[in-house]
């Protein structure tokens, strides 16, 4: 036991003797007295939690300026792609892509849609949402053209008054309108 507590005191003297040696070397290789005193204790932590991979009888100054090289090598290549921004400047401009408003609308959208009757619900997406006419859809929920349209117009100016949508056309499309621009196919 006694040898063994000796290596280990051997090997923290080689470490700590080497701690100048390194700091002029880290502070060599960024500049900056700080960040050198943290490259430096990053360094000693890093090699004694991997004591075991040190091969004795060589030469330790080589394995701590390898591990402290590799380390700062690391760190400059993450910081290459980071930008500085002390101020918080650079952060205030960025802004959020537009589809993440579309989501949170369409969700919107889909809440309001529960809130319909379903007969109001089922008329509005066969017609609105699914490009059937007016007649399909009538034929679909086994009722009246009329019914459809009336259901239709009804659960439009619902969605519209829970959604906040305000001077909503009444929808009477014409027989030639697109079906894109009349809400449903041509009747």
């Amino acid at each position: 036991m006694g040898d063994r507590n000796d290596a280990r005191h051997d090997v923290r003297g080689a470490m700590l003797a080497a701690v100048p040696s390194l700091r002029a070397f880290a502070i060599s290789l960024c500049g900056d007295v700080d960040r050198a005193n943290d490259l430096v204790q990053e360094t000693l932590m890093r090699a004694w939690s991997h004591l075991d991979s040190f091969e004795p009888g060589t030469n330790m100054s080589a394995w701590l300026f390898t591990i402290l090289r590799n380390h700062f090598r690391t760190e400059y290549r993450k910081r290459r792609r980071e930008v500085e921004d002390a101020d918080g400047g650079y952060a205030e401009r960025l802004t959020t892509p537009e589809e993440q408003t579309a989501h949170i609308q369409f969700g919107e959208l889909r809440q309001a849609l529960m809130k319909l009757s379903p007969d109001q619900r089922e008329a509005l997406i066969l017609v609105g949402a699914s490009g059937f006419s007016y007649e399909e859809a009538a034929k679909i929920c086994d009722c009246a053209i009329g019914t459809i349209k009336s259901r239709v117009n009804r659960a439009r100016l619902r969605l519209a008054e829970i959604l906040g949508i305000e001077n909503v056309p009444e929808i009477a499309p014409e027989p030639d309108m697109p079906a894109a621009a009349s809400g449903g196919r041509k009747d």
